[in-house]
């Protein structure tokens, strides 16, 4: 997962996109296959990172560790650190966060009709 440079015409784009639409500057923060399934799984409590995995199979130990460390950054996302050995970590939606849940289901909603609407293609 590259970051584009700031000093590029991409980013320029970008951002200035992203200050003048909120729908932009909300798929820029949530961008990502990935970001949108963790806040999926969380809305229903606490997860450790193992239970992450378990539940995204297909996700690379290190992507889901990207992912957390972005919606963290993002304050989509908390983590907890329990002082334990070993240590346990668990992540769980912020109030911010929990938003998301109605935003998500919707998604989720217009994704079966958009699939039915395509003929039930997976392939995107």
């Amino acid at each position: 997962m590259s970051k584009i440079k700031e000093s590029s015409t991409n980013f320029a784009n970008k951002q200035a996109l992203a200050n003048h639409c909120s729908e932009v500057y909300a798929s820029i923060v949530l961008g990502g296959q990935w970001s949108i399934a963790i806040c999926s799984w969380l809305a229903n409590g606490k997860l450790r990172f193992c239970e992450l995995k378990k539940i995204l199979p297909n996700i690379t130990e290190r992507m889901l560790t990207l992912q957390l460390k972005k919606l963290e950054e993002q304050k989509i996302i908390s983590r907890t650190v329990y002082p334990e050995v070993p240590p346990r970590v668990e992540y769980e939606l912020t109030a911010i966060g929990y938003e998301l849940i109605p935003i998500i289901k919707m998604l989720e909603s217009w994704g079966e009709k958009h699939k039915k609407c395509m003929g039930s293609c997976n392939s995107l």
